[in-house]
């Protein structure tokens, strides 16, 4: 069973970005997936200072172990100015080559606005950076105020549908890589 960390870049309550993450991971788990989320509204962390350690701050270990064990990790991020939060690229900025090093990733977007892909461009090239593998499939939800209902589900199913073969691609995926990786340590 591979194991995927979640992660959504709002600390707004109803978030809709911690929807859309909710949204995947029920998909994830349904493929036989554990499913690891970590939510940065109920983590205390500090602003990255370019330092290893943050020994004030225990959230910053317990999210980079949580991270290094995965398999693989999703992150949804609002889409603010364009581009993706600062509270996720705070997060991403606390974790480096260790923690993303052939992990495969998967990456959503939600906007009050059109669709589009800034974020999630912007995102890949942050974990091409950090030597994270991003399947091609991603997801960006525009005018999440009206995507969702006032339970936070989704509405659309054309949405649902893209979110299946989302999580099935990133579920597959890190399933191959996993067994590559599973392999040539059996060699060694």
């Amino acid at each position: 069973m591979v194991k995927i960390v979640g992660i959504a870049g709002s600390l707004r309550p109803d978030s809709y970005s911690q929807y859309a993450l909710q949204a995947a991971a029920e998909r994830v788990r349904a493929l036989g997936a554990e499913v690891e989320i970590l939510d940065l509204r109920q983590l205390n962390l500090p602003f990255c200072d370019g330092s290893d350690e943050y020994p004030d701050y225990p959230d910053v270990k317990r999210m980079r172990q949580s991270v290094l064990q995965a398999d693989g990790v999703i992150l949804v991020t609002p889409e603010y100015h364009g581009s993706l939060s600062g509270v996720l690229k705070n997060a991403l900025d606390l974790m480096g080559f260790e923690h993303f090093s052939g992990k495969v990733t998967g990456l959503m977007s939600v906007l009050g606005g059109q669709s589009n892909s800034n974020a999630l461009n912007d995102m890949r090239t942050i974990l091409r950076w950090i030597h994270a593998w991003t399947i091609p499939e991603q997801v960006a939800i525009g005018q999440a105020w009206k995507a969702f209902d006032q339970d936070g589900n989704l509405q659309d199913e054309n949405l649902l549908k893209r979110i299946d073969a989302f999580a099935q691609s990133l579920v597959e995926n890190t399933q191959k890589l996993r067994g590559v990786a599973l392999q040539a340590a059996a060699v060694v």
